[in-house]
């Protein structure tokens, strides 16, 4: 596997890897049905207005993974998400992304990274906290989802200085 940042020529790929990870309806705050279409649009907006993806590509070149650094409304702050597909997962892709994201921001004039994850996802929390994250807070019951459920996200965040 290897991890490369990401031009509009992958917007579509990038979609089709949230849309997969969404219909999990486990690990990311997007909801099914993902229009791979319009989401497709908003990551070539996206790159467009300044932020910056990476893919994770497998051995075979299939785009498997997706890490975008989005800016904040916090002047210096970008917030981070992250998904891999479940068939790639516990590779050493989410490894792969977040060196791939340090790196980069370590050459950024940016202050802070910051990112939401869902409390009972421990393996993200782990992979995050040994990035130098740390949890800031928690958003209790801040997203209603599309049942009527309402889920808490804990605010984890690293500073870049």
């Amino acid at each position: 596997m290897r991890a490369r940042l990401a031009t509009a020529v992958d917007a579509e790929a990038f979609a089709s890897v949230v849309r997969a990870v969404a219909d999990e309806r486990r690990w990311i705050a997007t909801e099914p049905p993902v229009d791979v279409a319009a989401f497709s649009e908003r990551a070539r907006t996206s790159l467009d207005g300044g932020d910056v993806l990476w893919v994770l590509e497998s051995d075979i070149g299939d785009v498997v993974g997706t890490l975008g650094l989005h800016r904040s409304k916090a002047v210096g702050v970008v917030s981070l998400g992250m998904c891999i597909v479940a068939e790639a997962r516990g590779r050493g892709g989410g490894h792969l992304l977040l060196e791939a994201a340090m790196a980069w921001l370590a050459d950024s004039d940016l202050h802070k990274v910051e990112l939401e994850v869902w409390p009972d996802n421990a393996t993200a929390i782990a992979l995050y906290a040994r990035y130098g994250f740390e949890v800031e807070g928690i958003r209790r019951d801040h997203y209603r989802r599309k049942d009527g459920a309402l889920r808490s996200a804990l605010i984890m965040a690293r500073p870049l200085t």
